[in-house]
């Protein structure tokens, strides 16, 4: 009962969000529109519908206490394998979650946080100065650019995220090009193979997918790390 509880306030937040949200639909070679699932925003990349942006009010949800549990993100940090001085992007950091985490493990490096949403700024930057964490660096990031420097970043990760960016082709342009040579971008996502993952389809992903995604912005799996309870821990590495 509480998984299905959980499920249902993610969709009660969604609700809540899109209501106020404009899309864009300038004719792009990228993207189609066309009417489908109620969670989507009516707009399609690659035979996938883009899926509406969680807003600043689940921030709870993100921070629940059970989230290690359910998610076993202890585990996906070691996946990541953060060396000390890595430099690191956190895309769609939502309230920080991951972000602390990391700043602890790459303590001479640096961590990104980057998210649209003021308000998810807001909380990590308060965080940042009421625990004086030093290697935590605020982003706004854009729809279509993360605003982050070419060839600067050793890892990007990205949680449950990359299914909501409006312009995903662009996203992924400016994410490889903040990549080191050698980076690794860490695709987190709900499997979308997996019917008993507890999370709406849209916001779900198959390997498949994401695959045929990334190939088409120059990036390569390198790995499926398959030992997450409900995700998919995807490694992508530039071609």
């Amino acid at each position: 009962m509480k998984k299905i509880a959980q499920t249902l306030f993610i969709i009660m937040i969604l609700l809540q969000w899109h209501q106020g949200i404009a899309q864009d639909k300038t004719p792009n070679a990228n993207y189609t529109y066309k009417k489908g699932d109620p969670n989507g925003i009516g707009k399609w990349y690659m035979g996938r519908e883009i899926a509406y942006v969680m807003g600043y009010q689940g921030m709870p949800w993100l921070d629940r206490p059970e989230r290690e549990k359910e998610e076993n993100t202890s585990t996906l940090l070691l996946n990541m394998a953060i060396d000390p001085e890595d430099i690191i992007a956190d895309i769609g950091a939502g309230s920080g979650y991951h972000v602390f985490k990391m700043a602890k493990l790459a303590e001479s490096g640096l961590i990104y946080a980057v998210d649209i949403q003021d308000e998810m700024l807001e909380e990590i930057s308060n965080r940042k100065e009421r625990d004086q964490i030093k290697n935590v660096r605020v982003i706004k990031g854009g729809e279509k650019n993360i605003n982050i420097a070419e060839n600067s970043l050793d890892k990007v990760l990205m949680v449950d995220v990359y299914h909501e960016f409006n312009y995903p082709a662009e996203m992924l342009v400016s994410i490889k090009k903040a990549l080191k040579a050698d980076g690794k971008l860490f695709l987190i996502e709900y499997r979308g193979e997996d019917e008993s993952v507890p999370i709406k389809e849209l916001h779900k992903m198959t390997e498949a997918q994401a695959i045929k995604e990334m190939e088409a912005a120059g990036l390569k799996l390198h790995r499926n790390i398959d030992n997450l309870p409900w995700q998919h821990c995807m490694v992508f590495i530039k071609n």
